[in-house]
């Protein structure tokens, strides 16, 4: 929270003074009857005027009932916002929801949230995720509200101390992401962990099945005769093999953030570096030449040649700061990057049958990328009569360097349900490769107008964007392109009382069209310019201090590649329709919840292949999460806890004859916190797809006709000591 707040609140009860003064309200009404009374006395009568003062800037909103949720979280530059005050969807899942349940990487505590698929990218072994039915890479997950910082294909879940969810199309508040997602359905950002008011220690060990093993440490404390300097460091070292057959991981993370609070200015140091290897990892399947889904193999089959596997190693790093340019104006800006390098060797099946045979290749790819991001504003409050202004100007801008080389050589062939392990195959494969790079910047003002003593909340902003991309392929012409575009945007928010809030919005979302993949058109290999989605949304949140939620309606339309009279153009469109709900707090003490549910329409409404009317690929038509804690009565300091994800039908080609099961997945655990000379120790059980259910998790949206298989039954356990 700024310095400055205390001059929002001061501003906030004059206004409601002059408003009062303007209607004749009966509070003033006594008032003046006080002054003007017999014996001349000055005294008055008591005003009682609450406000709720937003939140700024880097300060995140504070957890809700129960510690596992935060009702609010970051809106682009629009900085750190309380859910009740916004237009917009935004949900935070806080740094002890990720301990509690143990996670390992971003996509485990994404699966809390019904409006979040997780999923595996394509020819790569790291997380991808669907926002709304709209894909959003792992290039495109902000860190402290700037992309191209953290690494891009697995994140670890000891990086964040809030994983927040932006649902929506997001241009206005974000620009476009460079990794080429765009936010179409929404936006994803990780705040760091910095050091709190009081020092800590916090030692940990963990293990998973298979051998899995890891340890850590967390520790913190500030300095200075205002505690005004602090420190952080938290580190962790695993290895083992995983409930995967054949699979085995190293995982290395280490995070530093240094901050300074002034008086007036506030700066944030974060810098990190992890180091992932995946051996024998299991890949995601092509279902090439089948004509149904197959049936699912075993949960812990690995129908992946030992040869397939990654090493993904990343060093990151950013400054932000803030300072208070008077009580009611505060500048901001932040720098950051990272250098990533990555050797993948992809061996996915590709199915030649229904009977699970399948041709499997060794497709190497080595990449070296590069990234450099920056933003700068200011924010600030004004007053206009009756009127308040809560005002933001604000410059961001992403560049990415993407240097890769590729090749593949014919592996063998194998079948998903009896695997041949076999040999990398001997010779050189055929390499290609391009130096793509791709600038991204934009400029964004808004102004959320408060009417009738701020109960009636209107944003409106624009954001100008420029997008250019510079792609040089082996042995080809360069191919350049820039292209900009105005977006704007519209929300209001009523709060009809203090606990429940209105809102609707008019938002659109901009990402990289890519290039045109029709050899039949004039202009193949061209981009195709910036594509231009719009949502419409409206909804309802409450916060009843114990107990919060909401309900949104939304539809979101995408133009996508075409060919018209035989030229490449973005002229077909896919609409998504969808209802969200989420229920989340502590209701009775020792009873917490965190569970939510999306349904979605996702149609292909315009094509020109016959499949005008289908439904989208990789988009499940409902998602279910039923989370919960139990504080066992009578025993103390023991803790149940259960989530059940269940996931509706999709459809893994745009012809929809590939249809994915509905399935339903498990997860349940036991906590108990043991006190011993001074310390706590807590001690974590758990076991994830306790039915050990075997599933296709879903489908690939980035290219139709490849299935992901979900986590088998998996054995967590922990044990941390907090000094």
């Amino acid at each position: 929270m700024t310095s400055g707040n205390s001059s929002f609140e001061g501003q906030r009860r004059t206004f409601r003074l002059l408003t009062f003064v303007l209607i004749g309200t009966a509070p003033l009404a006594s008032v003046a009857w006080a002054q003007s009374a017999d014996d001349g006395s000055e005294s008055l009568d008591t005003v009682t005027v609450t406000a709720a003062v937003p939140t700024y800037g880097d300060t995140p909103p504070p957890a809700f009932a129960g510690g596992q949720v935060a009702a609010g979280g970051r809106v682009g530059l629009l900085g750190e916002k309380d859910a009740m005050d916004i237009p917009f969807n935004v949900t935070s899942y806080t740094s002890k929801l990720i301990e509690n349940q143990q996670s390992q990487t971003l996509g485990d505590t994404l699966q809390n949230d019904a409006s979040v698929s997780v999923g595996q990218g394509y020819g790569i072994y790291g997380e991808a995720f669907k926002v709304r039915g709209f894909n959003l890479t792992g290039d495109d997950v902000a860190y402290g509200g700037l992309y191209g910082v953290l690494p891009r294909q697995i994140i670890n879940s000891d990086l964040a101390e809030r994983v927040e969810v932006f649902k929506g199309a997001s241009a206005f508040t974000s620009g476009i992401p460079i990794g080429g997602s765009g936010g179409i359905g929404g936006t994803i950002n990780i705040e760091p962990k910095h050091a709190g008011d009081e020092p800590m220690l916090k030692l940990s060990s963990g293990y998973r099945s298979d051998s899995y093993g890891e340890v850590g440490v967390d520790a913190s404390r500030r300095f200075g005769d205002q505690k005004q300097w602090g420190a952080r460091v938290s580190a962790v070292r695993g290895r083992g093999d995983t409930a995967i057959n054949d699979e085995s991981q190293r995982d290395t993370s280490v995070v530093v953030g240094l901050d300074y609070r002034g008086d007036r200015g506030r700066v944030l140091f974060d810098f990190g570096h992890q180091k992932m290897t995946l051996e024998g990892g299991r890949s995601s399947i092509y279902t090439g030449a089948a004509t149904e889904v197959p049936s699912e193999p075993d949960s812990d089959s690995n129908y992946t040649p030992s040869f397939g596997g990654t090493e993904l190693e990343t060093n990151f790093g950013m400054v932000r700061g803030e300072y208070d340019l008077n009580d009611d104006w505060t500048a901001f800006a932040a720098v950051g990057g990272n250098r990533t390098i990555e050797g993948i060797v992809s061996a996915n099946p590709s199915l030649t049958d229904d009977d699970g045979n399948a041709s499997v290749n060794d497709f190497e790819t080595g990449n070296h990328i590069d990234n450099f991001a920056s933003q700068a504003g200011i924010r600030g409050y004004v007053l206009t009569g009756p009127v308040s202004h809560d005002i933001t100007f604000g410059y961001s801008s992403a560049y990415r360097k993407f240097d890769t080389e590729w090749g593949f050589l014919a592996a063998g062939t194998t079948n998903i349900y009896d695997p041949q392990d076999l040999s990398r195959p001997e010779g050189e494969p055929g390499v290609g490769g391009s130096v793509t790079r791709t600038r991204s910047q934009g400029v964004t003002l808004s102004d959320t107008l408060g009417f009738l003593d701020d109960r009636l909340l209107l944003t409106l902003g624009a954001r100008y964007q420029e997008l250019e991309i510079d792609e040089r392929p082996d042995g080809d012409e360069d191919n350049r392109y820039a292209d900009r575009r105005v977006t704007p945007a519209v929300g209001v928010v009523f709060k009809a009382n203090p606990n429940i809030s209105l809102y609707a919005n008019y938002v659109e979302a901009l990402q990289d069209g890519g290039t045109v993949t029709d050899t039949t058109a004039s202009n193949y290999g061209q981009h195709l310019g910036i594509a231009h989605a719009e949502q419409y949304e409206v909804g309802t949140k409450f916060d009843y201090g114990n107990v919060g939620g909401g309900i949104s309606l939304f539809q979101i339309e995408l133009p996508t590649a075409a060919v018209v009279d035989g030229v490449g153009k973005l002229d077909n469109e896919q609409r998504n329709r969808g209802v969200e709900l989420s229920l989340y707090g502590e209701p009775v003490d020792g009873l917490r919840l965190f569970s939510s549910a999306t349904w979605i329409d996702a149609e292909l409404t315009k094509t020109r292949d016959g499949t005008e009317g289908n439904d989208a690929t990789g988009v499940p038509e409902y998602r279910f999460v039923l989370g919960s804690e139990w504080d066992i009565p009578h025993v103390d300091r023991l803790t149940a806890t259960g989530r059940v994800v269940r996931t509706g039908s999709q459809y893994a080609d745009t012809a929809n004859n590939l249809e994915l099961d509905p399935w339903t997945r498990l997860d349940l655990g036991m906590r108990y916190t043991m006190p011993i000379g001074g310390a706590d120790w807590v001690w974590r059980a758990g076991i994830d797809n306790v039915t050990d259910e075997d599933y296709w998790a879903g489908a690939s949206t980035a290219f139709a006709g490849y299935l992901i298989q979900g986590e088998p039954r998996t054995f967590k356990l922990s044990a941390t000591v907090e000094f």
